[in-house]
This record gives structure tokens, C-alpha cells and sequence, in this order.
């Protein structure tokens, strides 16, 4: 029998308490070389979007599986979400499938634990003012994040957003649930102006200007996740002490692929990975007024650790619906 879990039943079993350390987790494996993971996979839609297939298998948890994924622009004025996602689990000793789940609300929970890790390890532990560049479901699931990071030492929130609406949502939203004091800006040049900046749009040219930001920032770069888009100024990256989540992705489908393409940036100016500097293989955070990049691409073994989780937990609570195919 296979077990299918509903993005509803994803939401009743796990919360950004369970994975931000779940992402550490695998990180740290992943940088230990305790973890298979090919590449990703795109398939390009010409006109409409792409999807990706992402495969790993996590030795230490015994799960392997593939997340099945799209990137539609222009879903939101049809009515669907831009990222939709199926996950498959597979039991690795015999390749049965043991697992369907909708993996639409744990990609932007999974991506934004990682700017929750990324935080933890590299922005000033005195960060208390958060900026927003960007307004959707992942920008309000890296807020979850930092709150399990930061708890109240999180002061301010400023959230920007082309769509003055949207960012006004937001911040309404982030007040409502996390009781921060959260504000919508007229520019990303406000927002930039905080301690952590997160980018988190589709952008193709570069949201965050490198003369923004102050001294001391920490930048989680999310959005781009494919050749050709980027958040931050090429001049940005170039300055700041860059770390990945992983060199082959980010390097052609992350946010450092057009400096790396330019010839700006290569393996040997990275600061490393959020993996190696969580288990101690390079230095994070070297001053209080040095600029520190994450470069978030997505990770088929964050998406794995979490789905574990969740399959787990609903064998334990009776909670999704068997099937036989």
C-alpha cells in the first residue's frame, strides 16, 4: 500500500519547529559526503515555465525519493500557485513506493528553513531588523524560520513588494502571528536597510543594490533558482563572503550564475558551504562588519529529510490515505 498525505495533512504534522533542524541535519551530512545527490533536472516549457526533477537518497534516515516540480510566472493570475510539487518516497532497499505528498507547502517551508540555518550561522548575533524584498508564500515562510532562530530578538520587519497590496498583507499577516512589529516600504532600498535581507522574487535583474546594504548585513539570496535570474548586483556578490548551499547548482542555475558566468566569481572566492560551516569545516561569520551571502538554490535532500518526517509521523497518527496502484 502507498500512502498519499494531502498538503493539509502536511500542515498538521510538522511545523518550522521540526525543520529548520532538519535542514541543519542534512546539510551537515550533505557536506560530510554522507548523502547520494545528482543534479537537478530541467525541462524547459517554452512560454509557460519549466520543471525540475529532484532526486537523493539520505542513508542515515533510509529514504530516497524524487521531488517532481514546476515554476509557472504567470500562474498567479490564472489562479494557481507559481510552485506546485509532488514528492515520491521510496523504501531504498527494495524501490517500493511507500509515499505520494503534496509537496507544494513543504518546498517553501523546507526553503525557508534553510534561510533560517544561513541566518543562525551567518548574520551578527545581534540582528534584530529583518528586510523582505519580495512578498509571497516563501517570504513568509523564511519570517516562520527566523522566528525559530531569533524569537524575540527580532525587532523590526520591513517587507517591499512591486505590489504595495501585497506588501501590506505581509506585514499585516507577520503582526497577526508572530506579534512582530512589521511595516510595508514604497522601496527595496528601505527594506535593504536592515541587519538580515532576504530576497525572495523571480527577478532577472537585480532587486538589492550593492551601495544598500550596510556593513554587517546578511543576505539570504532565494529567488533565483534558474540560468539567467539574479537578485543581486553582480558588485554585491563580488564583495561579500558568498556561501552555498551547493557549487554545481548555484554556480549555473543559483544566484551567483551570472557573475560566475561573467567570469566575476568561481569555486575558489566561495566562503564555502552552510553545510561545511555548520559541521566546522570553514569559518561562517569572520567579523561584525563583514557582508555574508547565502546563495539558497534548493536541495533534493532538504525536501527528503522532511518528507521522512512527515511519512513518519503520519504512520505513527493514522493520518493520510492508503491506496493500493
Amino acid at each position: 500500500m502507498v500512502r498519499l498525505l494531502s498538503d493539509t495533512d502536511i500542515k498538521r504534522l510538522v511545523t518550522m519547529n521540526d525543520i529548520v533542524p532538519a535542514v541543519e541535519n542534512v546539510f551537515a551530512e550533505y557536506a560530510e559526503g554522507r548523502v547520494e545527490m545528482p543534479s537537478k533536472i530541467y525541462l524547459d516549457i517554452k512560454g509557460y515555465g519549466d520543471f525540475r526533477a529532484m532526486p537523493s537518497y539520505v542513508p542515515s534516515i533510509g529514504t530516497a525519493g524524487v521531488k517532481w516540480v514546476n515554476v509557472h510566472p504567470d500562474n498567479p493570475s490564472k489562479g494557481l500557485p507559481t510552485v506546485m510539487a509532488t514528492i515520491l518516497l521510496n523504501d531504498p532497499e527494495t524501490g517500493r513506493l511507500i509515499c505520494v505528498m503534496n509537496g507544494s507547502t513543504l518546498t517553501d517551508e523546507r526553503t525557508g528553513a534553510a534561510g533560517g540555518v544561513a541566518a543562525k550561522y551567518l548574520a551578527r548575533k545581534d540582528s534584530s531588523v529583518v528586510g523582505l524584498i519580495g512578498s509571497g508564500h516563501q517570504a513568509y515562510t523564511q519570517m516562520l524560520a527566523y522566528n525559530v532562530v531569533f524569537g524575540r530578538q527580532i525587532k523590526l520587519v520591513k517587507v517591499y513588494s512591486r505590489h504595495p497590496e501585497h506588501a501590506e498583507a505581509l506585514a499585516g499577516r507577520i503582526r497577526a502571528e508572530m506579534g512582530y512589529d512589521a511595516q510595508a516600504v514604497m522601496t527595496a532600498q528601505e527594506a535593504a536597510d536592515s541587519d538580515i535581507i532576504a530576497t525572495i522574487t523571480p527577478a532577472r535583474r537585480p532587486v538589492l543594490i550593492a551601495d544598500w546594504v550596510k556593513p554587517g548585513t546578511h543576505i539570504n539570496a532565494i529567488g533565483a533558482d534558474a540560468p539567467g535570474k539574479q537578485e543581486l548586483e553582480s558588485m554585491l556578490t563580488v564583495k561579500a563572503r558568498v556561501f552555498v548551499d551547493s557549487v554545481e547548482q548555484a554556480s549555473h542555475s543559483g544566484e551567483i550564475n551570472v557573475p560566475w558566468s561573467q567570469g566575476l566569481l568561481n569555486k575558489d572566492k566561495l566562503a564555502g558551504t552552510i553545510g561545511e560551516v555548520i559541521v566546522g569545516m570553514m569559518p561562517g561569520r569572520t567579523s561584525d562588519r563583514e557582508i555574508t551571502v547565502f546563495d539558497s538554490t534548493g536541495l533534493s535532500i532538504q525536501d527528503m529529510a522532511v518528507a521522512h518526517l512527515v511519512y513518519e509521523r503520519a504512520l505513527k497518527e493514522h493520518i493520510g490515505t492508503d491506496v493500493n496502484i
